[in-house]
């Protein structure tokens, strides 16, 4: 399984609960693009419209930028493929207050693309600040079991 793009701030930024693996539909030269390693989904988030979850903001830009459909938008929405109960699991859980869905990583599972979302609850400053000390303190205590 070879990871395509990470978001690492989602798991900083957010609070992640449970994750769910979903696929894509993408376009021939997208998914060239994406192999290749050339995707960001920095800043991305998943939303829920018309019963449909969808990526919003992520970024793929073209395989060969010479040889691409005129009309080709490197930020459009990309629709996700979910089970039924899936996405009826998410939908329920997107409505609840405080909970959102965040890309978090995308990756290849047996030769298809695949997306891992994470639900989870924004994280105040006080949260992130536990966060970064809780990292510095495994850090030290690392550096110190060396030496």
């Amino acid at each position: 399984m070879s990871v395509f793009a990470i978001n690492k701030k989602a798991r900083f930024d957010y609070e992640i609960k449970e994750t769910l693996e979903a696929g894509l539909v993408l376009l021939g030269h997208e998914v060239k693009s994406i192999k290749i390693g050339k995707v960001s989904i920095k800043g991305a988030y998943v939303k829920i419209i018309g019963g449909e979850a969808w990526l919003i903001g992520a970024v793929v830009p073209p395989y060969q930028p010479g040889n691409i459909p005129a009309d080709y938008d490197e930020q459009r929405n990309r629709k996700l493929l979910l089970k039924r109960q899936e996405l009826d699991y998410v939908v329920g859980k997107a409505k609840e207050g405080g909970l959102t869905l965040v890309p978090i990583k995308l990756y290849n599972k047996k030769g298809l693309i695949k997306l891992e979302v994470g639900v989870g609850r924004g994280k105040k400053k006080a949260d992130k600040r536990d966060t970064i000390k809780k990292r510095e303190t495994k850090r030290q205590i690392g550096r110190a079991m060396k030496s």
